[in-house]
């Protein structure tokens, strides 16, 4: 019996058995509350230090920016009502709603994003995510503490926020509808110190209302809400490491939606009694065999041609990952890209055996790692060693746990690793320049190494265009020369899935976490 029926098998009987064990206990659910479930805990609630999708889904609940996405990913007004930006792109000029409050029922003021802006920024912070507001003028001064203010960020009045830029910056209205661009109470923050990040106080359809780590944290509506208040009076999220045990728990009525784990896709696609209940969404993010770049043997950019002619990977697609996902034709996900692409090197063994003679290999031995943190990962990498293994290469897989994994790769030990990303914001740019451009070797992003000044030129070219036309040309030339240089192997968009149960109403699953506030769900 195939491994992976083995542990189907093995998981509905451990779902049976389970089912048995916690039926019996008592389920004292709160009323009028949505039960979802998580993984693992997350790190923080503070805007300022979140970088995992953990914090961000739960602090988009709780916090606001002066912009927000909508569900066909343009940015709309939050906060801010209107806005304009200069003709040269380079000045950003919001008008705020009246009467938005805090929770502790205090009034949103201009100011009140300029403190936040600069906490992020604050030379004396602890923020991560500095990158999302550096391009603001002067940003880069205050940062290395040369200045005490940022010249950038002026508030002629109450409901008025002026952001000046260094220089044109295409992006910059999607980078402020991030967790880190949200507007915070500094009396609250400078009463709370480090404990804000487990009591966050924000202007959102909900409010914290318990956090007991490595349990549940619930929030309650927000009465204060400026907007469409919530249909539900709370969210609750149970942490639940362990796929089988939320799977069960769902199944009891406990929890009521699921993100489906992979070993369970097939089971609930069948099922009669659920898969009118499963719901999809393409997702923005790249699965991807990532190369060394900076030395042999992957450094020879026909050995990379010859990994991705030996791969057949939507025979993959099609058969292990049971099609959850779009094939890759580069780095930028379909439903962003604009542009037609085509990644050059379809499945060929025998071109794949050819250049590997061509080029005379003293050792065949490549060190791929891999992270132990999803059976689905090894599995991939077990696959594709044996499709080395036909072309001629000694593939030798190295196991490490996530951190581990993550230190190794960025700091460029292994020859070849698998790896995903996933947006930060809807831009072909942040599947471009964190990822390829050349200043963010290593933990930024590029962690293949990969440098080409032509690819540099493109997309600071791309960051600078304000005409989407021109922009679009950019992008799709340096992703053209990507695809053709095989930094990677492009393997597919993975789409998402999750399981609701049927009593929800105006459920709805979005592509990038920050778009649900959860005020549309309902009983």
């Amino acid at each position: 019996m195939p491994a992976r029926l083995v542990r189907h098998v093995v998981t509905v009987l451990l779902i049976l058995i389970l089912s048995t064990v916690l039926s019996c206990s008592a389920n004292n659910r709160l009323e009028g509350y949505v039960y979802y479930r998580l993984n693992a805990d997350p790190t923080t609630l503070d805007p300022a230090l979140i970088v995992d999708v953990t914090g961000g889904s739960i602090s988009a609940k709780i916090f606001n920016g002066l912009v927000k996405l909508d569900e066909q990913l343009n940015v709309v007004p939050d906060i801010a009502e209107s806005w304009k930006i200069s003709e040269d792109g380079t000045t950003y000029v919001f008008h705020l709603r009246k009467n938005v409050n805090f929770s502790n029922n205090r009034e949103v003021t201009s100011s009140d994003f300029k403190y936040s802006f600069k906490r992020i920024l604050s030379p004396s912070g602890r923020s991560p995510n500095t990158w999302v507001l550096e391009k603001i003028s002067g940003a880069k001064d205050f940062m290395q503490g040369r200045v005490s203010d940022i010249s950038g960020i002026e508030i002629p009045d109450p409901y008025t926020v002026e952001i000046k830029l260094e220089q044109p910056f295409s992006p910059f209205l999607q980078l402020l509808t991030m967790t880190a661009a949200y507007v915070l109470p500094k009396e609250e923050v400078e009463r709370l110190g480090d404990d804000f990040s487990s009591h966050p106080v924000g202007t959102g359809p909900f409010l914290l209302k318990e956090w007991k780590h490595n349990n549940q944290i619930v929030l309650k509506k927000n009465s204060l809400y400026f907007a469409a208040p919530p249909k539900i009076e709370g969210i609750v999220y149970r942490i639940i490491p362990e796929d089988l045990t939320a799977v069960t728990e769902f199944e009891l009525g406990n929890i009521d939606v699921i993100t489906v784990p992979a070993s369970e896709y097939s089971r609930y696609r069948t099922s009669p009694e659920w898969k009118e209940y499963l719901s999809s969404i393409y997702g923005l993010n790249v699965y991807y065999l990532g190369f060394n770049c900076s030395r042999p043997p992957f450094d020879n950019v026909n050995l990379r041609k010859a990994v991705a002619y030996a791969i057949d990977r939507e025979k993959i697609l099609n058969t292990f990952y049971e099609k959850r996902g779009r094939l890759a034709q580069g780095p930028v996900p379909d439903i962003l890209r604009k542009w037609q692409a085509l990644f050059p090197y379809a499945f060929d063994l025998q071109k794949a055996r050819e250049l590997i003679d061509e080029e005379a290999m003293n050792d065949r031995t490549i060190l791929f790692y891999i992270t132990t943190a999803d059976q689905e990962v090894i599995d991939i990498a077990e696959i594709i060693q044996s499709y080395l293994k036909e072309a001629g290469l000694n593939i030798k897989i190295k196991q490490l746990e996530w951190s581990a994994y993550k230190a190794a790769i960025n700091n460029g030990e292994p020859d070849l690793f698998w790896l995903s990303w996933w947006a930060d914001y809807p831009d072909p740019e942040n599947f471009l320049f964190p990822l390829f451009h050349s200043s963010n070797h290593g933990a930024s992003g590029n962690r293949s190494r990969y440098t080409s000044s032509e690819v540099d030129r493109l997309i600071e070219a791309g960051q600078r265009a304000l005409d989407s036309t021109a922009r679009d040309g950019y992008y799709a030339s340096a992703e053209k020369i990507i695809a053709e240089e095989v930094p990677w192997v492009f393997f597919w968009h993975k789409t998402d899935f999750t399981l609701r149960q049927p009593y929800l109403k105006n459920y709805k699953i979005y592509p990038i976490y920050n778009i649900d506030k959860g005020v549309e769900i309902s009983f």
